[in-house]
């Protein structure tokens, strides 16, 4: 007899992408350990007809085979998924309310479902008038329907309370490792010099503030680089905007999505800078806290209360980043007290081993132990 879960709204495990793919990998990898029987549903390419399981260490993966590409294929990946969960008698982890509406399969068939609720999707300036009332729409249907909510920040779980009742969300932020120490190989190879650069990492949209970030550091020179790591298109305007604002100085190293390079920037970067204006507790932030950075954010109650009150400055435009840039780069003693508060709020607040404690402690209120289902013993001894 085991607990079961099945984990649904992320592209699978082993994480390649970052964000909900590095928090199933961790949660299911822990939960193993803990005896539990975890599935991780995966979004592939059409390879088969059929969906098909294999799996990985001792997580049960069930790959599911899709033609189309994007927002389209992710929305197809989700309803297969949906469909197939709804024959499976487990409960349920589903990352994200995007989809919540096929997630009501499961629902009918009296299976329990906890959301994930990710942040408030459609503030994003990326997304037009019918994909913002579709996440809308599934986000009340997620309130209404979830067995119970799970906010990543106080202020969702604040706006949720608008939504449902408060004692149906639990706030459990994302988790990070504490990065102790990083080779300077992978710094060297992008013609970096430890400590002599800072670090952007986030995709390059309106809300994450790219313009106002790269604006203000070219400002003037700085004897420093700024190194922007994400996809920049040639037909995006606003992406055009970000390269053409850019100092030599700025260095766009593109998207980067080896771990022990990204690891390496972290650790051996100035300063952090973090441009996001909407969202929950961001995974790229808490890594930062993680790696020790002294951070330099936008001026929002997110962030300030993911960093707390001395690991970062803030800025709210272009020209107050700029002054920011050169207030920290003139004073290394101050950006070392950073250093050391954004560690100490790492490990007050966001190690994997507390958040993931956190998850197994709520998920085990709505899981009592089960059989196993036919064959699972036949998997784990392959």
């Amino acid at each position: 007899m085991h607990k079961r879960l099945l984990i649904l709204g992320t592209r699978g495990v082993p994480a390649q992408h970052g964000g909900f793919e590095t928090f199933a990998e961790e949660l299911s990898t822990y939960l193993v350990q803990k005896g539990w029987r975890v599935t991780v549903y995966c979004q592939e390419e059409w390879n088969r007809t059929v969906p098909y399981e294999t799996m990985w260490g001792r997580v049960r993966r069930v790959h599911i085979p899709v033609k189309q590409s994007g927002a389209l294929g992710t929305m197809v990946f989700d309803l297969k998924a949906a469909l197939h969960a709804r024959r499976q008698p487990t409960m349920a982890l589903t990352l994200g309310y995007n989809t919540a509406l096929f997630n009501l399969l499961q629902r009918v068939r009296g299976r329990a479902n906890l959301f994930n609720m990710d942040g408030v999707e459609y503030t994003r300036a990326k997304w037009g008038f019918f994909a913002k009332l579709w996440l809308r729409i599934n986000e009340r249907i997620a309130c209404w329907t979830g067995t119970h909510l799970i906010a990543d920040h106080p202020l969702i779980k604040e706006h949720l309370a608008t939504r449902t009742r408060e004692r149906r969300i639990t706030m459990i932020p994302y988790g990070a490792d504490a990065i102790t120490d990083a080779s300077t190989a992978p710094v060297r190879a992008l013609g970096l010099e430890p400590g002599k650069y800072s670090t952007v990492i986030a995709r390059p949209e309106p809300e994450n503030s790219l313009l106002e970030i790269v604006q203000g550091f070219s400002q003037q020179p700085r004897g420093h680089t700024l190194v922007v790591l994400g996809d920049f298109l040639d037909h995006n305007p606003y992406h055009q905007r970000v390269l053409a604002s850019a100092s030599p100085e700025v260095k766009f190293v593109g998207a980067i999505y080896d771990k022990a390079t990204v690891r390496a920037l972290r650790y051996h970067s100035y300063l952090y800078v973090h441009g996001h204006q909407v969202g929950g507790t961001n995974p790229s932030l808490v890594e930062a806290l993680g790696a020790g950075n002294p951070v330099l954010a936008h001026d929002n109650g997110f962030n300030r209360w993911v960093t707390g009150d001395s690991a970062a400055v803030f800025f709210q435009d272009a020209a107050s980043c700029a002054q920011r840039f050169a207030d920290l780069l003139a004073n290394p003693d101050q950006a070392l007290a950073m250093k050391k508060a954004a560690r100490l709020r790492h490990a007050e607040q966001f190690t994997w081993e507390q958040v993931l404690a956190d998850y197994e402690k709520l998920l085990t209120r709505y899981n009592p132990y089960q059989p196993d289902p036919e064959g699972w013993e036949q998997y784990l001894e392959d």
